[in-house]
């Protein structure tokens, strides 16, 4: 089954447990996100190999192709990747959120960019375990 669909149902989908088969790295690094019109200054809050969660109170629609550019602290060039917005935690109203924003899934890596990607979020994982 095809989770990122569109057209699926929440219901349809498999326990949020089970869509993530990477671990996930807190962070607060700065990312802008670009599409074809808008531009969007904003933080990530967690990097995994396929993707990341940006903090925002404006998300872009589900579905969305972005171009992304952030730079993980003592990183000389910074990542510059394609994305497409697979989730939103939209701002509500009246309501406690405390972590608006939305998901995005890295898309079209070359084999480059994923093995810089993988190693700088294995790297930070091994520097964070062996600190505890």
């Amino acid at each position: 089954m095809d989770v990122s669909s569109d057209d699926s149902k929440p219901s349809d989908r498999p326990p949020s447990s089970n869509r993530r088969n990477a671990e996930r790295i807190d962070v607060t690094w700065s990312v802008d996100c670009e599409t074809e019109d808008t531009f969007l200054y904003a933080n990530i809050t967690n990097i995994s190999e396929f993707g990341i969660f940006v903090r925002t109170e404006d998300p872009l629609e589900v579905g969305t192709q972005l171009t992304l550019k952030f730079a993980p602290p003592d990183t000389v060039d910074p990542f510059v990747m394609s994305g497409q917005v697979q989730w939103v935690n939209p701002v509500k109203m009246l309501a406690d959120n405390p972590n608006p924003g939305m998901g995005i899934r890295f898309v079209n890596l070359t084999s480059e960019a994923r093995e810089r990607l993988v190693d700088m979020v294995h790297t930070i994982a091994y520097i964070r375990s062996a600190s505890n």
